[in-house]
């Protein structure tokens, strides 16, 4: 799970509707002085392969880096199962290096897992020139900054997905729910590239707003992640739908949204704490499933401790805020981490 909140958009379709639509058919093209925009998605699992995919579908010339999925999409492309309706996304150029790319695109979208040992920075340097709009879409709080400090001359644009997402398989991937998209410059405001890149996401259906205030919109998104991702992998591999029904583990989540709300307002990004029982009512009515946390534990990958714990948890340190349920999550989920190396 990718974060909570949906949004009816046009292209929404209930499970099962709709046919496989081939990247070069029946699609949405968006033309303008510029031609198309190209667009170099780093990191191909659920998120970049299904947002890259809807890019594609929307007319912009797409390419992918992968690693260990390199040879089943050079061959075969990403297939998604989508309530929106089934599409199979055929990359314009599939790459295993920055530097194979060529001619810089307009656009790097970066959805890569937030680890350590993942160097985001070295690992789109070499795609980068000097007027590459950079799209962050990564879980967690802090993940914009260390793009945005390495390429002072770049555009970063903050990508914050609510949607329920995740990778069945090589070059499969499930969407199951939701889909809504965030957009804003970072660190604050917005631009022509931001307004223009949200066109893009609406002329293939991705419901998507833009905001000058990104850093709040991860703030907003991190009231569910906190609680949830964690305690999906302490209680013992339970889905949503469990957590929010017993009452020991829903009133557990919302104490720790609570704390992120006070993280938030000291940071100086408030959020509005009717997000939390937005949270509760909209995870109550969709389908269980697996928080991405859970997904990575479960197939043996790292899990995104830190950036969707961690940094919050230092954060509330260096304004003085007491955050117990996250100190103790993090520290739980430290220890699962380390048992496992």
């Amino acid at each position: 799970m990718e974060g909570l909140e949906k949004t009816q958009g046009a292209g929404d379709k209930t499970p099962g509707e709709g046919p496989i639509v081939d990247k070069g058919a029946g699609r949405a093209r968006r033309q303008d002085d510029q031609g198309p925009p190209k667009v170099l998605v780093v990191g191909t699992g659920a998120v970049g392969g299904f947002y890259g995919g809807r890019l594609a579908l929307a007319g912009a010339r797409v390419a992918t880096l992968c690693r260990s999925e390199y040879g089943t999409v050079r061959r075969h492309g990403i297939r998604v199962d989508s309530i929106w309706g089934d599409f199979r996304f055929t990359p314009e150029k599939v790459i295993r290096r920055a530097a194979e790319y060529g001619a810089p695109p307009d656009f790097i979208l970066v959805a890569l897992k937030v680890l350590p040992g993942v160097d985001t920075v070295e690992v789109i340097k070499d795609a980068v020139g000097p007027d590459t709009a950079i799209i962050v879409v990564q879980n967690g709080i802090g993940v914009d900054e260390p793009v945005a400090a390495a390429f002072p001359g770049n555009e970063v644009i903050g990508a914050v997905a609510f949607i329920a997402v995740s990778r069945t398989g090589p070059g499969r991937i499930l969407h199951a729910d939701y889909g809504r998209l965030v957009l804003g410059r970072f660190a604050a405001g917005t631009s022509t590239r931001v307004q223009r890149l949200a066109e893009l996401f609406q002329a293939a259906g991705v419901p998507c707003e833009v905001t000058d205030d990104i850093v709040a919109a991860r703030w907003r998104k991190l009231v569910w992640n906190a609680p949830f991702n964690p305690i999906s992998v302490l209680g013992g591999s339970v889905d949503t739908r469990t957590m929010v029904e017993m009452r020991e583990s829903a009133d557990l989540a919302r104490a720790t949204m609570e704390e992120v709300l006070r993280i938030a307002a000291a940071a100086g990004h408030p959020v509005s704490s009717d997000v939390i029982d937005h949270n509760f009512e909209g995870t109550r009515a969709m389908k269980p499933i697996k928080t991405s946390m859970l997904a990575d534990f479960e197939a043996g990958r790292p899990m995104e401790v830190e950036a969707i714990v961690g940094n919050a948890l230092r954060t509330a340190r260096r304004h003085g805020v007491e955050a117990p349920r996250l100190e103790t999550l993090y520290t739980l989920l430290k220890l699962v981490e380390r048992r496992r190396q």
